[in-house]
């Protein structure tokens, strides 16, 4: 989860030796484990969004409905999709994704469908992306997007400290850690494009700066989610860092904006239509 933290205004302590080797530990961990996937293709990155999303989902429901029932339900739905997506029928897996969401809004609870279409773009966003021709670009540099706006907003908030940027949603990040890691990720996401041989243009340079916005708005709206239901975390999944749900909130939002990008610039072909303008 993206932390531009910076606590009443001043710059705030550093953290702990331990603490701080804790949590890049975990990040290494899981970014091994995505970067495996998404370099792997084909099922291997099927699995790893499946699992990720199931668990995305699933924490969503503990936190908002404190079961599991039933919307494990959806969740296999969205499973059944991402395989759908991978042995080729692709828009039949985001029909029945889409199918998912509609069904899940079948009580009066908001909080169900919301969950549901998250994971979806998480999941379905990501394989689609990945499955496409330059899929293995496109994944790389929106994950370089996000990562590094969390990171930059992380550091740059601490470092710098200064005004809060929606202290009533969450109360530790600042305007200071919002801009710094949207600076951190615009230039890292363009130097993964230009390693991947990818043309930089003025028009890529605001798409990843947009991707960079709607992680931190992402993260932004699970931090207002988990204050509503009284959690810190979405769970305690992974050390240092609470739950999956808080590491991959912004990657969630940020993969349907990129799909949605690519399919409204390129069609079909949306990882050459997210990438080249």
């Amino acid at each position: 989860m993206s932390a531009a933290a910076a606590g009443d205004g001043r710059r705030s302590r550093p953290f702990a030796l331990s603490e701080l080797t804790t949590r890049v530990a975990s990040a290494i961990v899981l970014a091994a484990f995505a970067l495996a996937g998404a370099f792997l293709g084909g099922w291997a990155t099927a699995f790893v969004l499946a699992v990720v999303a199931s668990i995305f989902h699933i924490e969503w429901a503990l936190l908002t409905e404190h079961k599991l029932w039933p919307s494990v339900l959806f969740t296999a739905g969205l499973v059944a999709a991402l395989a759908m997506i991978t042995a080729g029928y692709e828009w039949q897996g985001a029909v029945v994704a889409a199918f998912a969401v509609v069904l899940s809004a079948g009580r009066l609870n908001a909080w169900r469908p919301v969950g549901t279409l998250y994971a979806a773009m998480l999941g379905v966003g990501m394989l689609m992306l990945r499955l496409a021709p330059m899929g293995l670009a496109a994944v790389l540099v929106v994950l370089a997007a996000v990562w590094a706006t969390d990171t930059g907003a992380f550091f740059v908030g601490r470092a710098i400290g200064g005004a809060k940027l929606l202290p009533a949603v969450s109360p530790n990040k600042t305007w200071a850690g919002a801009l710094g890691g949207l600076a951190i990720a615009i230039v890292v996401g363009l130097i993964v494009a230009a390693i991947l041989q990818v043309r930089i243009t003025a028009i890529l340079v605001l798409v990843i700066a947009l991707l960079s916005v709607v992680a931190q708005a992402g993260d932004l709206f699970e931090s207002w989610v988990k204050r509503r239901f009284g959690a810190k975390d979405s769970s305690n999944l992974v050390p240092g860092h609470g739950g999956f749900m808080d590491r991959v909130d912004g990657l969630a939002v940020a993969s349907g904006a990129a799909l949605l990008i690519g399919w409204l610039h390129g069609g079909g072909d949306v990882a050459t239509g997210l990438l080249h303008w």
